[in-house]
């Protein structure tokens, strides 16, 4: 099993390049878990047609100990099994221990066994590595780590923030930081500006994701670009994503 967290910033496309990179995974013949650390829970959406899907959280709140694997295991796209993690109420409790008590939850119901996914994804915010959203990197859930970032100040702030957190676990046996993957945003000399900090952040870019309207074309259809679009150019762009990203991880 293929354990794999994508970070980025909120609003940065990191739930549309995750959920893009399952449904190019999905359609090369893997089962593709994907789980949604966020907690607004919209990252697996698009693989859903739009549905607002059951969170853990939420499951665990109405149903306790007597909650069962297909409360909070659902099937999206092709073979993609697709879990919101889910949060407090805004203003209330922390994301970040709501996030620990799904992956405690996933474990004690022996999700993974269950199911026997080829890869894991872990689709995490990454505006504040703490607690909970440090958890794919320290609690052994990810092997391989990816950052989604554009060449925007904050974005590659929060990027740099990430693979410090990441160079301070990894040291002790944990995940590995695998590559930035730059989502255009189209600004003046943006290859450029993110070369640079991947270089300070002793990493590469895996990827450049060209800026594209068909994107939005796709998620007006609540889909993914995979599934709506699948002749397009940004349909191969994210397939071209997923060899890339499965070449690194299995080290080629």
């Amino acid at each position: 099993m293929i354990k794999i967290a994508v970070y980025g910033k909120g609003g940065i496309g990191k739930s549309t390049t995750t959920s893009n990179l399952s449904a190019a995974l999905s359609d090369a013949g893997l089962k593709v878990m994907q789980i949604g650390c966020d907690p607004k829970a919209d990252s697996t959406k698009n693989l859903v047609i739009g549905n607002q899907i059951p969170t853990v959280l939420d499951q665990i709140k109405e149903k306790g100990r007597n909650i069962k694997l297909e409360d909070i295991v659902l099937p999206g796209y092709g073979n993609t099994l697709c879990v919101e993690a889910g949060g407090p109420t805004p203003g209330i409790g922390c994301a970040g221990r709501g996030i620990i008590a799904a992956f405690e939850e996933l474990e004690r119901l022996h999700a993974y066994e269950e199911f026997k996914p080829d890869v894991v994804l872990y689709d995490v915010l990454g505006d504040v590595v703490c607690g909970g959203f440090a958890m794919p990197i320290r609690g052994g859930y990810a092997d391989h780590v990816f950052v989604v970032t554009s060449g925007e100040m904050m974005s590659l702030y929060a990027a740099s923030n990430i693979s410090s957190a990441i160079k301070s676990f990894g040291s002790r046996g944990y995940a590995k930081f695998e590559g930035l993957i730059l989502n255009s945003r189209n600004i003046e000399n943006e290859l450029n500006i993110v070369q640079k900090a991947a270089l300070e952040m002793e990493t590469n870019i895996i990827k450049v994701m060209p800026r594209s309207g068909e994107v939005q074309i796709a998620e007006g259809e609540k889909k993914t670009v995979i599934e709506a679009l699948p002749d397009s150019v940004m349909a191969m762009e994210y397939r071209d994503l997923a060899k890339r990203v499965m070449e690194v991880v299995n080290g080629k």
